[in-house]
């Protein structure tokens, strides 16, 4: 019997919390994190096969754009772990700027529609090209 994957949902609002029992539906064993510091520990222990998470903007953040470029960082080092965020429509310039230095492999806006995400997931999530719910300026 094989260990299901892993799938690691980092709720900085109410965005991921909401589909845990698709995950589980979908196979994967489910680890939930409040903190982005206790997430990319997390991450560089045990990469999950993947992350979903809640990405936003906020002015004042003085030294970066995003809430996620700290874990963003942390997981590029694990090519197998796949990312998904979920964002407001008006943070698209913002994850534009982030997405053309940092890996993210899927973006869905808030409010996620349920088929939506769960053909993301079953996607298979190999290498996969980008998948963006909105028009997204990714630079490779």
């Amino acid at each position: 019997m094989s260990t299901p994957p892993r799938l690691l949902m980092l709720n900085a609002f109410i965005g991921t919390a909401g589909y845990k029992k698709l995950y589980q539906e979908l196979g994967f064993s489910v680890v939930s994190e409040w903190s982005e510091r206790k997430a990319i520990s997390l991450v560089r222990k045990t990469p999950p096969a993947v992350i979903v998470a809640d990405f936003y903007h906020q002015t004042d953040f003085r030294d970066r754009l995003s809430n996620l470029e700290s874990l963003l960082a942390a997981v590029q080092s694990a090519p197998g772990t796949r990312i998904l965020v979920f964002y407001e429509a008006a943070h698209q310039a913002v994850l534009d700027k982030v997405s053309a230095r940092l890996r993210i492999d899927a973006a869905l806006t808030l409010p996620v529609q349920e088929d939506r995400l769960r053909a993301t997931l079953q996607a298979g999530w190999k290498p996969l090209p980008l998948q963006f719910d909105a028009p997204f300026n990714y630079q490779a």
